[in-house]
């Protein structure tokens, strides 16, 4: 057998073993596909965290979505119709809010709820004591207001105040308070007169501006400003009320503004006819009583219904 022959064989020989093989690993399952072959030559991946399903070491974040919307907790509170904590705002709540006038945020008058009017009926509000009839009240409610304000207190803090007032000064006094919170003016306290039983004698020694209190005047039986929602009380401790007997003895209300009587003096909360609050009423059309000359209230300020008309 010459060499080209003996090559020929060797490399038929070859083939067979090859062919065979292959048909051996065809027969018993033992071949790698295309899939098997990648996943064994595969970059290996980074080992993952089972519990959290998060690269156990990576500085990367797990989401970079910046426009998703955050996770509302169940615990998270609803929205309040009022988060007011002033009695009168929280009694009329928005139940009125369809017929709410408002100058600026803060600072609106709408009408006195069914709530609010059994709040201060008996209290600032006249009702018949029982077993008693009781003539209608010189004011009805349909002519009477809320209005809410903000304001500066004592410690320069802006705060909420109320009041109850007739609805042809509402625009007015809502203006007015608007200039003084817009000018930081102080008023300790602005609440409801109702806050103090109706004691208007109270709310001054608590120097609380106040306006509403179907009340009669100080000195007569006659039904003051206030009776119809047409006079405010500002500061009363420090601007008191001052009347004088015929020999000349003075009686101060509140009591204890004894120090605040002197007008001559110096002192912080003063209202004189330099005050911004003495030239923002008087701009309004009001009167001032510490311009009376019978007595003196230097807390007051009223309109009359002629000048509301």
């Amino acid at each position: 057998m010459n060499r080209d022959k003996l090559l020929t064989m060797v490399v038929i020989l070859a083939a067979i073993v090859v062919i065979a093989s292959s048909l051996t690993k065809v027969a018993t399952g033992d071949s790698m596909s295309l899939a098997e072959y990648a996943q064994l030559n595969a970059t290996p991946t980074p080992d993952i965290d089972t519990q959290n399903q998060l690269p156990a070491e990576t500085d990367t974040p797990a989401s970079t979505n910046t426009t998703s919307e955050p996770e509302v907790s169940m615990t998270t509170p609803l929205p309040s119709e009022n988060l007011s904590l002033l009695t009168g705002a929280s009694l009329n709540g928005i139940s009125q809010i369809e017929q709410r006038t408002e100058l600026a945020e803060g600072f609106y008058y709408e009408p006195i709820s069914e709530k609010l009017r059994r709040y201060i009926t008996g209290v600032s509000y006249p009702a018949a004591e029982e077993g008693e009839t009781m003539t209608n009240p010189e004011i009805t409610f349909e002519e009477l207001c809320y209005l809410h304000i903000l304001h500066y207190d004592f410690h320069g803090n802006s705060t909420e105040g109320e009041l109850i007032c007739n609805v042809s000064i509402a625009q007015d006094l809502a203006e007015i308070f608007y200039e003084l919170y817009r000018n930081e003016y102080q008023l300790e306290k602005v609440l409801l007169i109702d806050e103090y039983d109706g004691d208007d004698d109270a709310s001054m020694e608590d120097n609380n501006t106040s306006c509403f209190n179907y009340r009669p005047m100080t000195e007569n039986s006659s039904l003051s400003y206030h009776a119809y929602g047409l006079a405010v009380d500002i500061n009363p401790l420090y601007n008191p009320y001052i009347s004088y007997t015929v020999d000349g003895t003075e009686t101060i209300a509140p009591a204890s503004a004894q120090p605040y009587a002197d007008r001559s003096a110096r002192f912080p909360y003063k209202i004189d006819t330099d005050d911004l609050c003495y030239k923002l009423f008087i701009q309004h059309g009001f009167t001032w009583g510490g311009n009376w000359n019978n007595v003196k209230d230097y807390q007051h300020f009223q309109k009359s219904p002629a000048q509301t008309q």
